[in-house]
């Protein structure tokens, strides 16, 4: 049995999957480009259980599937049925009847044949417009027009130009933080100021990875760059997210509600923004030498970071043995890389 290759949880799975099925450099790009340039329409279509009961005629195939022989099969009226798992061409010159009475948006009849189609057959669709010059695809009660790759790489990269401002603030926030935090001088609004960039900046990098994965090998110097400005990020959050006790995680924030540092400190920590907060020292520790169970065993002896900075070569001595100088020499490194603003 052939596998089927569209099988997201949700609907942005679903298309996110589709456009990696779909993106420059892949056959069925290629031939779905190429068909536009030679000012053709077509249906393309994946097979499915409903296809055979929702179809008419058409002429056996049956071939490995290249973009040379979707573009020949697209010279016919007919639509072109392709394999589950979208290796070959199984029929072309298809007539399609899905059901009349299911509603679509569109108006030309290749178009509403192309959308009935999936939705009745659950399956993906690709309808190609000679006239508006657009490829659209379809998949159940999903509808996406394909955006041009120039088009798309400017987008891309403006966004990525917004992401590169958005890291450097956070990386003042974070050098911030790492000041207070040696100094014991926290308050709610600096830990939410940090968390509110993290958060903003993964959640804009999504969707550059959205125009990535429609650009397919044409954004891959944007996705190395992305990379780079991505690194740390989720960690960072994470980590500070466990040193403060959040209560809750910014994953179910809306944007709005982001931008208002008043109401992330109300449901992360159900306090006003000017209230002194302590590190429990998971963020700081984890740039030391020590493993995550000596970590824990410091915080859990000593409750925070600020009691560990403060803690004597004896009490230190009970947890580190014969690392505890070792463990001094780290903190007083970063302690010096910190004041002096540097990435630690």
């Amino acid at each position: 049995m052939e596998k089927k290759i569209i099988k997201g949880q949700n609907k942005d799975d679903n298309l996110i999957r589709i456009l990696k099925l779909v993106s420059p450099g892949t056959i069925l790009r290629t031939a779905l480009d190429d068909i536009l340039k030679a000012e053709m329409g077509a249906i393309i279509v994946v097979d499915s259980p409903e296809i055979k009961k929702i179809s008419d005629g058409g002429f056996r195939v049956n071939s490995k599937l290249t973009s040379q022989r979707i573009v020949e099969l697209a010279k016919m009226d007919g639509a072109i049925i392709l394999s589950q798992d979208i290796s070959k061409i199984l029929y072309a010159n298809v007539l399609l009847i899905p059901d009349i009475s299911i509603p679509t948006k569109e108006t030309g009849a290749r178009h509403k044949a192309a959308e009935r189609t999936a939705k009745q057959a659950e399956t993906l669709v690709m309808a190609i417009s000679e006239k508006k010059k657009k490829i659209s695809l379809y998949y159940k009660n999903l509808r996406y027009i394909l955006k041009n790759p120039e088009e798309l790489l400017s987008r891309a990269t403006q966004t990525l130009q917004i992401l590169e401002k958005q890291r450097e603030i956070f990386d003042d926030l974070l050098s911030n933080l790492n000041v207070l935090e040696i100094s014991g001088l926290v308050v709610a609004s600096d830990v939410c100021s940090v968390l509110q960039r993290a958060e903003i900046i993964l959640r804009t990098a999504k969707t550059i990875e959205r125009y990535l994965i429609e650009l397919g090998t044409e954004g891959i110097i944007i996705r190395m760059r992305l990379r780079e400005l991505l690194k740390n990020i989720g960690k960072e959050k994470e980590l500070i997210l466990k040193d403060y006790n959040a209560r809750a995680t910014l994953d179910e924030f809306n944007f709005d509600d982001l931008l208002d540092i008043e109401n992330i400190a109300q449901i992360l920590f159900s306090s006003s923004i000017e209230d002194k907060r302590y590190a429990k020292g998971y963020r700081i520790l984890n740039k030391t030498s020590l493993d995550e169970d000596v970590i824990k065993k410091l915080i859990s002896n000593f409750g925070n970071l600020d009691s560990i900075l403060s803690a004597d070569s004896n009490k230190l001595k009970e947890i580190l043995g014969s690392d505890v100088e070792n463990f001094q020499k780290e903190i007083s490194s970063l302690k010096e890389q910190i004041m002096m603003a540097k990435k630690i």
